[in-house]
């Protein structure tokens, strides 16, 4: 065993020789060569220790060669899989992080070294400290590395901070990465670098293609925004999964994405955007393939009172068997969040139909007590939802909406302009009676003249 380690110190001695010659010559591909040996000696010895310190100290010599610190760091990447146990690969990839620390022309080595020791840590459970070693990272500022592995790495950055709840730093991380970038058509075949542009580098085997990893960022999405109970843009991400080619080319894919956005679009409260994808969402033909859901959505659009008990024992297994949600199922808060919007529908139908209604009248038709009635409609009038006044020593609702003065002068000139117009349009008609009345007199007269002529 000894023999061996002096066999193999010599040699290395011998290579070191060589390197120093080669680099203080500026000799890129000799340098290179050496610094390789030199590795591959340590390597096919199993002598890990000797391997970190060479590499540590191939680092540091003097004009060390960037090419040669480059080669040697993706060499010594290689070896990682091929340690012998667990706490061997962490070392090496301390040693590695350790050299390319603070080089740019190594910062894509040193950014897939960090990943690796990331997964070694959330396999041992150290999640904080996964996520703590990939937001060290900034890959969104490296120019040579290719667009899918950026995305891979921020969605693996955001990933981390869900599991760990960390939720503001999730969001900030998920800003990183525009929805437009998926967008763009990868069809197209890539233009050639000119000369002096950064040269991309080609993304690893095992990283996911753009529409790939377009599901993974809204996925990840909707556990953010299940987290704040956001249904809205919840139903937006789902629907943009739905819009990805693969899921829409399987049925087996698409119908349970279906279903989960118009349960989503439900659960969601009344806007303009809710209004549109409602819409939308109706238009599709793929419905047709869920009737039961499509009568629903039907329901919400038509301007009718809903029936909240019919509804909900037509849909409630439906409700409950609804599993495998991202970042849960639905479950109590949901179904109350959808009795909720059901009491929204039915407020707002009653809103269209009546100017003035009595509580005791709306809580009927809401199928609630008067109290019950009253905190809702006061609910939707507080977040501008709907205009409406209480008078509750009377017990009536008004749903008409209160006028400043410049409505009431401008209806007042409105309706002045009309009592015009129709004032000409009256003088204007007896004019013309008037004048064919006069016509039909001096025929008349004529008439007479020339008879009593003939008889005279």
């Amino acid at each position: 065993m000894e023999g061996k380690n002096a066999n193999l110190e010599a040699a290395i001695d011998q290579l070191l020789n060589v390197e120093k010659q080669m680099r203080f010559a500026g000799d890129v591909v000799g340098t290179k060569k050496a610094v390789s040996d030199i590795l591959q000696l340590c390597f096919e010895a199993k002598d890990w220790k000797s391997l970190n310190e060479q590499i540590v100290n191939l680092s540091k010599k003097r004009g060390q060669l960037k090419q040669a610190v480059t080669a040697m760091v993706q060499q010594a990447m290689q070896y990682i899989d091929e340690a012998p146990d667990l706490e061997t690969r962490i070392e090496l990839i301390k040693t590695l992080n350790t050299v390319s620390a603070g080089k740019i022309y190594v910062e894509i080595e040193r950014a897939r070294l960090i990943r690796r020791l990331a997964k070694i840590k959330e396999e041992q459970g150290l999640i904080s400290e996964a996520a703590d070693l990939m937001q060290e990272v900034a890959v969104e500022t490296f120019g040579a590395m290719a667009k899918t592995e950026k995305i891979a790495f921020i969605l693996e950055q955001v990933r981390l901070c869900l599991d760990r709840q960390d939720y503001v730093r999730a969001q900030i991380l998920s800003r990183k990465i525009s929805p437009r970038v998926f967008e763009v058509d990868t069809s197209k075949e890539k233009k050639k670098p000119k000369e002096g542009d950064n040269v991309v580098e080609e993304p690893p085997a095992d990283i996911p293609s753009l529409l790939e990893l377009k599901r993974i960022y809204y996925e990840l999405m909707i556990r953010y925004y299940f987290h704040n109970n956001d249904y809205l843009e919840i139903c937006r991400c789902y629907k943009a999964i739905y819009e990805i080619p693969s899921i829409r080319e399987d049925p087996s894919q698409w119908i349970p994405v279906l279903r989960k956005i118009c349960w989503y679009l439900i659960l969601a409260p009344h806007d303009p955007m809710q209004s549109s994808l409602l819409n939308s969402t109706l238009e599709d033909k793929n419905l047709s393939e869920i009737p039961k859901f499509k009568l629903l959505l039907k329901q919400l659009v038509t301007m009718e009172v809903i029936q909240w008990t019919s509804l909900w024992n037509l849909y409630k297994d439906e409700f409950e068997n609804e599993k495998n949600m991202l970042g849960g199922s639905l479950g109590d808060k949901a179904a109350e969040d959808l009795r909720m919007r059901i009491i929204e529908h039915n407020i707002l139908v009653v809103s269209k139909y009546y100017s003035r209604i009595t509580l005791k009248r709306l809580a009927e038709l809401l199928c609630l007590t008067i109290q019950e009635a009253e905190k809702h409609l006061s609910e939707m009038v507080v977040s501008k939802a709907l205009v409406a006044k209480i008078d509750r020593p009377m017990g009536i609702v008004c749903f008409q909406v209160a006028k400043d003065s410049n409505e009431i002068l401008n209806s007042w000139a409105s309706n002045l302009e009309k009592l015009l117009d129709l004032v000409e349009k009256s003088c204007h008609q007896i004019h013309k009676e008037t004048m064919v009345h006069k016509a039909a007199l001096k025929v008349v007269a004529k008439l007479k003249c020339a008879f009593w002529r003939q008889v005279v």
